[in-house]
């Protein structure tokens, strides 16, 4: 199974979700929905299968924690659709208005003084 069909379902995104904030047992995962242990264990195979998650042994428990390598294809997919950005990050587009401000007015400064000193000469 892909990551695309992995992701389909709600009960699995929901289980992505709750494992991208720490690992946890199957038990503690099927605590959180009214399903059952089986079922929710049938999920986490799926998402294994599509490399989104994986287990760890832990004496007799396994414990799954999300595969953040396992969300490349999605990641890639979704740059994918995003507009191209420009070459040059926005923000510095602002740093060069705020030098050349600043250098127009050294600029007008300096010229008001020295048309000052000539009109004095």
């Amino acid at each position: 199974m892909d990551v695309f069909e992995a992701l389909a379902d709600s009960v699995r995104r929901d289980l992505l979700e709750r494992l991208a904030g720490a690992p946890a047992r199957v038990v503690d995962l099927a605590a959180d929905y009214p399903i059952s242990r089986p079922a929710i264990s049938k999920h986490l195979r799926i998402l294994t299968d599509a490399g989104l998650v994986c287990a760890e042994p832990h004496g007799r428990e396994r414990h799954y924690r999300l595969a953040p390598a396992g969300l490349t294809p999605l990641h890639d997919y979704l740059d994918k659709l995003r507009p191209p950005r420009p070459p040059i990050p926005e923000h510095a587009f602002d740093g060069l208005d705020l030098e050349v401000r600043r250098t127009t007015r050294e600029r007008q400064t300096t010229t008001s003084i020295d048309n000052d000193k000539e009109q004095t000469a």
